[in-house]
């Protein structure tokens, strides 16, 4: 191992490493938000309120959140390849099952553990490459992965909706679990074996030094502000693209489940946005490009308020452009910003906050539309920009040792 530099893009194994972490994230997101996409279904099915059917997918993402830092202690223990493999297969069996479930509640129990599984794959692959790629090809190595968590996100749910057209909820959610598991089986025989991995020693102190590293995040202000954005920002996009279809099904639109599905091609403006927005970012500060993409959102979420419908996708255009922008500055900022010993524990707390944020806003907003409709949502949604906005102004510190001031 110590002689192992890192595979390269003229390696046979590199290439393989490449399909197999694109078929890991396709794996794990496409199940990761397969429910979002036939919602209206599983309210009708088992009668209850959108919030309530909205904690199909809200359990899921906190399950995640929950278990990235557990898989990380795990993975340093008994390898990244295995512990990406025991969280694929544990996800892949669950999720193949979950649409048998008898009770909403039973559905609920099998969603969030198939959480906990998926939280494997987010935790360790990046680490999994930084170790067994060329620091050189380290970045577009990342690439491949990324995009197989882009297309394995959409994938879900442009799979899910037509299904659920022809067979309810059920058929939708297991026709996404069968993508799943012929991806999870891709990853499982494509993946080269660890050659860079050193299994870490037991360390008594090792949870102090955990702490110790959180702590120094948690007392930056400036980073509180960014854990902000992932926070909110999250919280509001998915609680539009959960809430979203209830409307477009309903009158005055009355529109099918396949037709709503396909709105979530509205991704692919995220991913124009997010290159474009690093770029400007380079060229002109994070801070102004942030802002400015918080300004985008919140003009994309207004102009969903209209009745036509060409507005309202044009709207969720917007919004989803502004969101993926404001994300591709926010995450790599939190990193950039923080102390050297820190910065993996600075991006995992980013992650925490935006999963957190996914889960209790993907369901709390439930109840404003509930009461208020899709204006309910919006002026959600809108508050939550401006609280975003408003905790920028403590990324104008510089932090206490690192000295990037992102500007």
């Amino acid at each position: 191992m110590g002689d192992f530099a890192g595979h390269g893009p003229g390696d046979r194994e590199y290439r393989r490493l490449l399909v197999a972490l694109f078929f890991a994230g396709v794996a794990t997101f496409a199940q990761l938000y397969s429910t979002q996409a036939v919602l209206p279904f599983i309210a009708t099915t088992f009668d209850v309120a959108p919030a309530t059917a909205a904690l199909t997918v809200s359990v899921t993402t906190l399950g995640l959140a929950g278990s990235v830092i557990g898989w990380s202690f795990v993975a340093d223990r008994i390898g990244r390849v295995r512990a990406m493999t025991v969280g694929i297969l544990a996800a892949t069996t669950i999720g193949l099952l979950a649409p048998l479930a008898p009770t909403l509640e039973v559905l609920l129990t099998a969603r969030l553990l198939e959480g906990v599984a998926l939280g494997a794959v987010p935790a360790i692959a990046l680490a999994y490459l930084a170790e067994e790629v060329t620091p050189a090809h380290t970045a577009s190595a990342a690439g491949s992965y990324i995009a197989g968590t882009t297309i394995g996100g959409l994938t879900g749910r442009l799979v899910a909706g037509p299904f659920g057209d022809l067979g309810d909820w059920h058929v939708g959610v297991f026709a996404v679990a069968v993508v799943c598991a012929a991806s999870a089986v891709l990853f499982l025989r494509l993946i080269p074996a660890a050659r860079g991995f050193v299994p870490a020693p037991p360390s008594r102190g090792a949870g102090r030094n955990l702490a110790r590293r959180l702590g120094i995040n948690l007392r930056d202000r400036g980073q509180m502000a960014l854990y902000l954005q992932g926070f909110l920002l999250m919280g509001g996009f998915v609680a539009v693209y959960n809430y979203l279809g209830f409307r477009l099904v309903a009158e005055p639109f009355a529109l099918p489940l396949w037709i709503v599905s396909s709105l979530f091609l509205a991704y692919l403006a995220g991913t124009v946005a997010s290159p474009w927005a690093g770029r400007l970012a380079a060229r002109f500060g994070r801070l102004p490009v942030l802002l400015t993409s918080l300004g985008v959102m919140a003009a994309g979420i207004a102009t969903t308020l209209s009745t036509q419908l060409w507005l309202v996708v044009a709207g969720l255009l917007v919004l989803t452009a502004g969101f993926f922008a404001a994300h591709a500055v926010a995450s790599g900022w939190a990193p950039a910003r923080a102390r050297p010993e820190a910065r993996a524990q600075a991006a995992s707390l980013y992650y925490l906050g935006y999963y957190g944020g996914s889960s209790l806003f993907g369901w709390a907003l439930g109840f404003a539309y509930d009461r208020q409709g899709w204006g309910g949502v919006a002026l959600g949604v809108l508050g939550m920009i401006a609280v975003a906005a408003l905790a920028t102004g403590w990324l104008r510190e510089r932090p206490v040792i690192h000295g990037d001031d992102g500007a």
